[in-house]
């Protein structure tokens, strides 16, 4: 069996520059900066972005692709492609708007434990997602420290913890995020070693084919006093994690009131907008929607026929075809 390794962030600029060959890149698009923000994207997941992006130049009649462009494919790649049908109530999206707020503050307060920065945040349904935040690394990661996870777990736990401090109620939106925190956290006691408990131990052992289509499996090579020991050390680490996301909440209530009034109208904060609003600071005016270049071809009201057809014209009535 050959593993080949995620491309870093060298083979991704590579693998860009070979895909961006014979297509017309605007001044503004720097391949270097596309090869920064994709950090985990394979060799398809960047063709796939090449390809998306040109795609919407097409479907907007530009004659270029622009950064913007790529900036859209990403979200599309990484999260599904945007839901316009998508009716959402008001009530929906506003629990929607704090619950990633939540995340996104979280995230933000613990960048210096680990936390990757918000690149993101939108309240626009993409794939399963009714709203996400983005976060992208600074460089490429090898290693992950026993803070740099929990700050994770935190961030996960973020957008329950600002629904029940806003609505005094819970949602079944932070589904994948329960999911991914208790991963995690298991993944700390049982792989890594991290529970001050339990010593530096692995405790349990996988096994199976994934790339036959086959789950990982996983043989207990302990008992039931260690199981329960596992459990509540998880257990432990999540409630841990998830007091100091509510702690960081209350401690920035108006910026998350802030940010949210703004996300709702807005709908998108990119990091520059976010990081302003979370200091306090008034975002100018939107711009107005730049109107289409005068160089735009104009489309054709005939199609030109295809080699070897004949375009039929309608007679006058009583002539001959």
């Amino acid at each position: 069996r050959v593993v080949v390794d995620n491309p870093d962030i060298n083979g991704r600029l590579k693998i860009l520059e070979v895909h961006a060959k014979g297509k017309p890149l605007a001044e503004d698009v720097d391949l270097h900066t596309l090869a920064r923000r994709t950090p985990g994207f394979t060799g398809a997941d960047l063709a796939n972005l090449m390809n998306e992006a040109a795609l919407k130049a097409a479907r907007e009649n530009k004659t270029q692709i622009f950064m913007v462009d790529f900036e859209a494919s990403i979200d599309r790649v990484v999260a599904g492609p945007e839901r316009k049908s998508r009716v959402i109530s008001e009530k929906e999206k506003k629990i929607v708007a704090y619950h990633e707020v939540g995340h996104a503050i979280v995230l933000e307060k613990l960048g210096p434990e680990g936390a990757d920065p918000v690149h993101k945040v939108t309240i626009l349904p993409r794939g399963l997602a009714l709203g996400y935040t983005m976060q992208l690394p600074q460089d490429d990661r090898y290693l992950i420290s026993r803070s740099q996870m929990k700050a994770n777990i935190a961030g996960f736990l973020g957008g329950r913890a600002a629904e029940e401090i806003i609505f005094s109620e819970i949602t079944t939106g932070a589904h994948n995020d329960l999911e991914r925190a208790s991963d995690v956290a298991r993944r700390m006691v049982t792989e890594f070693g991290m529970s001050d408990r339990l010593g530096p131990i692995t405790l349990g052992r996988r096994h199976g084919n994934p790339f036959l289509g086959r789950d990982l499996m996983e043989d207990r090579n302990y008992g039931e006093d260690v199981a329960k020991a596992i459990d509540e050390e998880v257990k432990a680490i999540i409630q841990e994690s998830y007091g100091r996301a509510q702690e960081i909440l209350t401690e920035n209530h108006e910026a998350m009131e802030r940010v949210v009034s703004v996300l709702l109208e807005r709908e998108t904060l990119e990091r520059e907008d976010f990081l302003a609003l979370l200091a306090g600071e008034a975002l100018p005016p939107r711009p107005e929607p730049a109107a289409p270049p005068s160089d735009q071809p104009k489309k054709q009201t005939e199609t030109s026929p295809l080699p070897g057809t004949q375009v039929l014209k309608p007679q006058p009535k009583g002539s001959p075809a």
